[in-house]
């Protein structure tokens, strides 16, 4: 997506995640990503052919589930520890919902 003008990645991507917005406001400058942005990304990338760099993002996002293989509302881009609300729902289905766009359609499987 970087070769077609991509402001998201450009502007709001963090290593392997996206940002909701990465102005400084009261607190300071943003270090925690909003996994369902992250998500989104990845179901835009899939979305336009760029599927095995949002396959790649995806796998990434699962590595970053606890063991009981939940998500927190954001993460810390750099440590990749999870932060704010938990258990998350929008990044819950945020995961379903790139796991199903992601996955070979069911006619295609066998």
């Amino acid at each position: 997506m970087a070769g077609c003008g991509d402001p998201i990645g450009r502007d709001l991507r963090g290593g392997d995640f996206i940002f909701r917005y990465v102005e400084g406001d009261d607190f300071g400058r943003l270090e925690n990503a909003f996994l369902v942005c992250t998500f989104w990304y990845i179901n835009a990338l899939a979305a336009i052919g760029e599927r095995d760099e949002a396959r790649a993002l995806f796998e990434n996002v699962l590595t970053c589930r606890n063991r009981h293989g939940l998500l927190a509302e954001h993460i810390d881009a750099a440590t990749r520890e999870q932060w704010g609300n938990f258990v998350q729902t929008y990044s819950m289905v945020g995961l379903i919902s790139s796991a199903i766009r992601l996955s070979v359609r069911w006619d295609q499987a066998f």
